[in-house]
């Protein structure tokens, strides 16, 4: 793929996912080389923070001349201070076209050196180790950027071909120079939010596949309970002018079209009856009928959050911003974290109430005395000899809980830091790491759902009767766990279900 100084989310998910190899556009190319001609020039008279000065509080000393190319290592070897377990190799990938994609802004003012390793890395898929703490979430992920940076020096450690290394080693064996500081490096390749935008972006991907699970398991939930379908009508959701509820019930009624086991409401119901108590529900629960109501604040986070990763992706988050066309160097702080970690924040918010919503479906299928037409726990085998999906109810429950407490915002817990020059910060990386826990432990109740949903088809035999689409959902899930009646540990099968749910 050529890149330029834009990428448009399905671009972004290309490379970061499926590892698609990136050339830099001939023209970027150009701006980037032209930006660095110019700060380079630009700079040798005058104080420009992080090329002459300190960093932080320590911009206010002046760095002799004969040390400018030391400076630049030592705001890398100096903030390589992350602790905890490495990030996985697909957040720092993201990470790094993140970074990379500041550079193609050419505002930046980095040597073409700098975007070419970066490239190269990528290509070759060479990950640096990056600890997961570290990063306040202003003068952007400093610590986590200075362990990338570390890695494009040659320095520190990486994983190649699934093996955590020394860098120096798998450098010197694939024959790559490594980075040499030129005007700003240094300060450039650490300053900036590109670690939590990459995790966003890997949070994002997770929840949209989420999503999409979340929305084929309600129709199938609902064909389980043989609910009425108006519940997906378009012109019910159309007089609520919310675009995620209508794109949700639009969606609920492409999953369901050719199903039969939903009702219409119409020749059930509406015409003459001597019934005084109705045996079937004329509504259902709240977790069954109002599905495009709760799911679709869910959508519109989902799609606002793209909109704010895409546009932080394609931004310049470094400082000082380099202004070669007004040629001027402009002073800052584009690095500061807000928008990405409030978007993070309203993620997991989102994605915890689907947990939420998932929990409640999964509790009406092993409910007996509400749903009325199942066995406890959509247990197929002797009652009270064995145990069905019982004790899978406990692990969905608590891990629910556990997203509903992780939901408190990250995004307004602010600790003043590096001698209160970061006297407000966004906490981004922090917001993008909690999120990232969130949407793990969503995918470990949607297992544990996808099993219960087809125990009860299978209960009912109503399988030749689902929507085509819910059909192939049923195939899917039983290729993983087949009809089971006698009692059998569970966690591999949750374990294998949550593979294929992310895939």
């Amino acid at each position: 793929m050529i890149i330029g100084s834009n990428l448009r989310a399905e671009d972004i998910r290309a490379i970061i996912e499926n590892g698609e190899h990136i050339e830099i556009d001939a023209d970027a190319r150009e701006r980037v080389i032209g930006s660095f001609s110019f700060l380079e020039s630009f700079s040798k008279d005058k104080v420009i923070y992080g090329i002459n000065t300190g960093f932080g509080p320590m911009a206010q000393w002046r760095i002799d001349d004969q040390h400018l190319n030391q400076l630049q290592y030592n705001i890398i070897r100096s903030h390589s201070t992350g602790a905890g377990e490495p990030l996985p190799v697909e957040c720092v990938r993201a990470a790094m076209l993140a970074r990379l994609m500041t550079f193609m802004q050419a505002h930046s003012g980095v040597n073409i050196q700098t975007c070419d390793l970066i490239v190269e890395f990528l290509n070759r898929g060479i990950y640096p180790v990056i600890p997961q703490h570290g990063s306040v979430g202003a003068s952007g992920d400093l610590v986590q950027l200075a362990h990338i940076a570390l890695a494009l020096i040659g320095e520190g450690e990486v994983f190649y071909q699934g093996v955590r290394r020394d860098t120096a080693q798998v450098l010197a064996q694939l024959g790559i120079e490594p980075l040499k500081m030129y005007v700003r490096e240094g300060l450039a390749v650490t300053n900036g939010t590109a670690v939590m935008t990459g995790i966003g972006f890997i949070n994002l991907f997770n929840a949209q596949r989420l999503l999409e699970w979340s929305l084929k398991a309600s129709v199938l939930m609902n064909e389980i309970a043989s609910s009425y379908d108006d519940l997906m009508s378009q012109t019910l959701n159309g007089v609520k002018h919310h675009a995620g509820q209508q794109a949700v019930a639009a969606r609920m009624r492409e999953i369901a079209a050719g199903s039969g086991m939903l009702l219409d409401r119409e020749a059930e119901l509406y015409h003459r009856s001597e019934q005084s108590v109705f045996e079937h529900k004329v509504q259902p629960y709240y977790s069954l009928r109002c599905i495009p109501q709760i799911l679709g604040p869910v959508w519109d986070a989902v799609e606002n959050c793209q909109a704010v990763l895409v546009n932080e992706m394609n931004s310049a988050d470094d400082n000082p911003i380099v202004d070669s066309v007004n040629k001027t160097v402009i002073h800052g702080g584009n690095f500061h974290g807000d928008y990405v970690s409030f978007e993070m924040d309203k993620l997991k918010i989102a994605v915890t109430k689907l947990t939420m919503l998932t929990e409640r479906q999964m509790n009406y299928l092993f409910h007996d005395r509400i749903n009325g037409i199942l066995p406890p726990f959509v247990n197929l085998g002797v009652l009270g000899l064995n145990y069905g999906l019982q004790a899978s109810q406990f692990t969905a429950t608590s891990t629910t809980a556990e997203c509903q407490t992780l939901s408190n915002p990250m995004y307004v817990h602010s600790i003043p830091n590096n001698n209160d020059n970061q006297d407000i910060v966004s906490m981004g990386t922090n917001s993008a790491l909690i999120c990232q826990r969130v949407i793990e432990n969503s995918y470990q109740v949607m297992a544990i759902h996808m099993m219960a949903l087809v125990q009860a088809v299978d209960c009912l035999k109503i399988a030749d009767r689902l929507a085509p689409a819910t059909k192939a959902l049923y195939d899917q899930m039983r290729a993983i766990v087949p009809l089971f009646v006698e009692d059998t540990p569970k966690y591999k099968e949750i374990e294998a279900i949550i593979a294929e749910l992310k895939r």
